[in-house]
């Protein structure tokens, strides 16, 4: 690695560890020439995720658009907003292990229902109303008759 103050072309690594959960390497370094000690940080490279959306258009990957629709649907329920932001990084992280460089937004969304189901039942009927787009009480009657035999099995 260049060094940034005497532009040496190497530099010995002093000290490394894990940094942001372990998604990326600090290190410390050392200049050979002039001494000097400077921090870098390596991360893995992500190749950008896109989203189908349902009219057809393509846009990348937002984690908080993910992160945004579990906050509203947990809205006033008592669960801990650590809980809510490991669960989208779990989706999240459910999502880029198919290893596709493109995904139907449908299938964030089943994604989403589907962990919400054991996560919080209202904040699943919340999110399943806007996505699903109940248009009146039966769309509601409907996923809650679902949930009610999910949990007799």
């Amino acid at each position: 690695m260049r060094c940034p103050f005497c532009k040496a072309p190497d530099s010995r690594v002093v000290d490394s560890r894990a940094a942001e959960e372990g998604s990326t390497i600090r290190r410390r370094r050392e200049c050979g020439a002039c001494g000097r000690r400077f921090t870098t940080y390596e991360s893995l490279e992500r190749v950008p995720l896109m989203v189908i959306k349902n009219d057809g258009r393509r846009e990348t990957f937002d984690r908080n658009k993910l992160l945004n629709g579990l906050i509203r649907s947990c809205d006033k329920r008592d669960i801990e907003a650590d809980r809510i932001v490991a669960l989208a990084s779990e989706i999240e992280r459910e999502i880029r292990n198919t290893m596709e460089r493109e995904i139907m937004a449908r299938a964030i969304g089943e994604r989403v229902m589907e962990h919400l189901k054991d996560f919080d039942e209202v904040a699943y009927i919340r999110f399943a109303s806007v996505y699903r787009k109940f248009k009146d009480i039966s769309g509601f009657q409907n996923e809650l008759e679902l949930l009610k035999n999910r949990d007799k099995k």
